[in-house]
């Protein structure tokens, strides 16, 4: 029987083994979901949104079990990983406390002798595909809006991660949840394709990289399905001349750092004036200094393993080539006992004297690296904040709202942040432009995907 085998990145021990389903797990899975989604998109949506507290009350309960799973699965420390569950419960009842509304019948302006409306119907089986690097926060934009929508779930969860797909199944069999309408399958490459062809699946929403994107992509090729795409980005900062300059440092370098820059909304590249550049560059270097790179599991430890070695290299590789075309590294990495070549242990980095044609600057790194350029003015930085094939969030540091909206109309991105970064409000569309993908979670526009419009055009007198 083949297995998925999990190395935590933290020790490089086995953490989970679990055996991959077969074809018939697949067919049996299909089968199950579409049995039940049939009885479910019945249910009153009121029904469907009140499972969720439930769901998230369990999550709550096992809290310190499951942030220690998370954090010895992918390596994320144990200070921070309570806070995805925060994250999950947040998201979930924003969710369902819109459902209703978002969900209702669209009324039709009033025409003698006709009843007009539009009904917003599940499409049926929602594949959904999950990364690791945040586990359930990734997962649960599409769970539960599907579900409530009344559609039926199948997860297919990173390899890193499947104790999440796991955990997400015993959250909804606490919440009562019938059998059969959220199922997770443990899967290989060539099966999770085949899934995606499949007729039966109706919907897929992918998390993850480009080329994972575009791999979805063909493998729904040819069928008339929706598609949600989030597929990362390398989001810019500016820091304008009239920022609040303490905020903007601490915020960037969290915004940069967190989740060992793990995050597809994580701070990739930064633009600063010219009137405050020299400062900030001192600022941001002294606190990156502060970070304790160490075992997750220790309870001071600040940053942790990336998820293999192989990630880190890469990064290291970046670093490595923007140094030899004259980028200035200003962390020892030295100080970070922990790192070497090979190793899942990747030192903070802060690079000067970068520019847009570094790979640093331009290719998606996904790890503990920041490059800062120095610009002389909005139009400046507009101008390179655009120069990239991504588009997920973007952000600026400034104390003028008014400019703020202004640059922000101008710069190709999903979300705009003032004075705050890497965060997403469930209230607010989550969404991407260019390769940073397609669709839409979260919102009250969260539900649209998972829904077809049915109109009904009732002559009621003759």
């Amino acid at each position: 029987m083949t297995k998925l085998k999990t190395i935590s990145p933290g020790d490089g021990r086995t953490y989970v083994e679990r055996p991959l389903a077969t074809q018939a797990d697949v067919d049996a899975a299909l089968a199950n979901a579409r049995a039940a989604e049939r009885g479910w998109r019945s249910t009153p949506i009121v029904e469907r949104a009140a499972m969720v507290e439930t769901f998230v009350q369990y999550f709550e309960g096992h809290s310190a079990a499951i942030a220690e799973e998370i954090t010895r699965q992918m390596g994320r420390p144990i200070k921070y990983t309570p806070g995805e569950i925060r994250g999950l419960a947040e998201r979930a009842r924003y969710m369902a406390s819109v459902a209703v509304d978002s969900l209702a019948d669209l009324q039709i302006e009033p025409k003698e002798n006709f009843t007009r409306f539009i009904r917003k119907e599940p499409v049926g089986i929602v594949f959904v595909i999950a990364p690791w690097n945040y586990p359930y926060l990734t997962a649960v934009n599409a769970i539960v809006p599907a579900l409530v929508a009344g559609n039926a779930v199948i997860l297919k969860h990173s390899h890193q991660t499947p104790l999440s797909a796991e955990r997400f199944a015993a959250g909804f069999k606490a919440a009562g949840l019938p059998d059969g309408l959220f199922q997770y399958l443990h899967m290989d490459h060539r099966l999770t394709e085949k899934l995606v062809a499949s007729p039966e699946v109706d919907f897929v929403a992918f998390t993850g990289s480009v080329a994972g994107g575009q791999a979805v992509s063909r493998a729904a090729s040819g069928r008339f399905i929706g598609l949600g795409l989030e597929l990362g980005g390398k989001d810019p900062a500016y820091v304008r001349a009239d920022a609040n300059f303490d905020h903007a440092v601490e915020n960037l370098v969290d915004g940069a750092f967190f989740n060992s820059g793990q995050s597809c909304c994580g701070i990739e590249r930064i633009y600063v004036h010219e009137d405050l550049y020299d400062r900030f560059v001192d600022a941001y270097v002294d606190l990156t200094r502060k970070y304790v790179l160490d075992d997750p599991m220790k309870p001071d430890t600040t940053l942790g393993p990336m998820v293999r070695g192989q990630a880190a290299d890469f990064v290291r590789g970046q670093i490595a080539e923007a140094v030899a075309r004259g980028a200035k590294a200003h962390i020892d990495v030295k100080q970070f006992g922990r790192a070497h070549a090979g190793s899942p242990y990747c030192a903070p980095q802060v690079l000067t004297g970068v520019d847009h044609t570094m790979r640093v600057m331009s290719e998606e790194s996904f790890g503990p690296v920041i490059g800062i350029m120095k610009v002389a003015s909005d139009d400046e930085a507009v101008r390179l904040m655009n120069d990239s094939q991504y588009g997920l969030t973007a952000a600026i540091w400034t104390m003028d709202e008014d400019a703020a909206i202004r640059i922000g109309d101008a710069i190709e991105t999903g979300t705009w942040f003032m004075n705050r970064c890497d965060y997403l409000d469930p209230a607010l569309a989550w969404t991407g432009v260019k390769d940073s993908g397609r669709g839409c979670t979260l919102s009250r526009l969260g539900f649209d995907a998972f829904t077809r419009p049915k109109s009904f055009h009732l002559r009621t007198r003759i």
